[in-house]
């Protein structure tokens, strides 16, 4: 029997800036994930200048890419700034490597990127996933962060309102099964496979949906370490339950809480010049 065939968890079509792109390259990590890697910047700065004065490390949210962030990274760029901007692992054009999704692997991810482009420090604004990773990255590696924007992020699978329309346990499942029956090769002949999922698709597309259900846990407390300007924000009707923001904001030192009105969990789409203005806030804060 044909399992249920799943809608793949693609990447969303964002598009790209209009600021100048200053470098494009895929940077490994240990387990052979290759990231793909970009840098936004003015015109007549060169790439070496942009690096060596505090970038800005733009990490999206799951299923996403970098493409998300295109109107904060020309308004960080139009600022006078320089962004790295990932496509996190298994998304956007970066490959999937071998070892299991965690958080704390993509914040991995995000320091291999520095080392390999020689940065030591960085304005790090995050959404979603992507605020998670702020958050270990400025506790776990204070060294290299000056500051963060952590936009709709949370600390436990059950800070995230599961919409039922989305119904993540169930696409998550139906995709994993599907991988696994196509990982099989017994498609009957009048069935066309190429007009399906393939199990690759699906495969990466489950894994990115259980990393949501099973991950992230962080004890409120271990932020107490972060001692660089932060801004916890998130929209007004935000799927990040009201707890888990709030745990998060009461636990950093003097963290800003901003709630952008109006708008939900796609804060740098929906609300992309709240998102620069957090940063250049920071920015002159950490000055």
């Amino acid at each position: 029997m044909i399992p249920r065939v799943p809608t793949p968890y693609r990447t969303t079509a964002y598009g790209r800036p209009t600021a100048p792109l200053h470098l494009a390259r895929r940077i490994a990590t240990p387990d052979g994930a290759q990231i793909a890697t970009f840098v936004y910047g003015p015109a007549g700065r060169s790439l070496r200048e942009l690096l060596d004065n505090d970038p800005v490390l733009a990490l999206h949210g799951n299923g996403g890419s970098h493409g998300s962030f295109v109107r904060v990274i020309d308004a960080l760029c139009t600022a006078g700034l320089g962004v790295i901007a990932v496509d996190s692992r298994a998304q956007g054009q970066s490959s999937r490597g071998t070892l299991p999704l965690t958080y704390e692997l993509l914040a991995e991810d995000a320091l291999c990127v520095l080392d390999a482009l020689g940065v030591q420090g960085v304005h790090v604004v995050g959404h979603s996933d992507g605020g998670i990773e702020a958050l270990l990255l400025a506790r776990d590696h204070a060294d290299r962060v000056l500051s963060i924007v952590a936009g709709g992020a949370n600390l436990t699978p059950e800070g995230v309102i599961d919409d039922p329309a989305w119904d993540t346990p169930g696409s998550a499942a139906t995709n994993l099964a599907w991988a696994a029956y196509m990982a099989e090769g017994q498609i009957p002949a009048e069935i066309d496979a190429t007009l399906l999922p393939s199990a690759q698709e699906a495969q990466l597309s489950g894994e990115l949906l259980q990393l949501m259900l099973d991950h992230p846990h962080i004890e409120a407390a271990s932020l107490g370490s972060i001692s660089c300007p932060t801004c916890v924000l998130v929209g007004e009707h935000d799927c990040i339950t009201q707890e888990e923001t709030h745990a998060i904001a009461d636990a950093i030192p003097g963290a800003r809480l901003v709630v952008v009105p109006a708008v939900g969990h796609s804060l740098p789409r929906l609300a992309p010049d709240s998102v620069a203005l957090q940063v250049l806030t920071n920015v002159l804060l950490a000055r």
